[in-house]
């Protein structure tokens, strides 16, 4: 499986980006996709999540209701409906798939990242 990211960009604070992650390859053991970010300096952390088929969705507190991710599986492609964005949110944003085994999920494959800037 590989990923690739792209819409990062330079963002005034109060804007939108929409961020996508193209997937290829074999998807068949997939059970998941999702979005993480790292700050200079910081963990990275996750910011949304997504079940294959988008049954399920999981946020970080932090963006809740201003972040939307979502599935085109006709495209196998993944994206990241980003508004309302904060300087705070600056990073290098990661998309990964992961596959499910035995109640736990694995990471399978990472993409590269996307830089995100948001000036105040």
């Amino acid at each position: 499986v590989q990923l690739v990211e792209s819409g990062g960009g330079l963002v005034q604070a109060g804007g939108s980006l929409r961020l996508s992650c193209a997937a290829s390859g074999n998807m068949f053991s997939i059970n998941a996709m999702g979005w993480y970010r790292q700050a200079p300096g910081k963990q990275r952390e996750l910011v949304a999540a997504i079940t294959s088929g988008g049954g399920r969705t999981n946020y970080t507190d932090s963006v809740k209701g201003r972040f939307t991710i979502s599935t085109d599986n006709a495209k196998n492609t993944m994206y990241l409906q980003m508004n309302s964005l904060k300087p705070k949110e600056t990073a290098v944003y990661y998309c990964d798939a992961e596959a499910c085994y035995g109640g736990r999920f694995f990471d399978v494959a990472w993409g590269r990242g996307t830089q995100v800037t948001v000036s105040s």
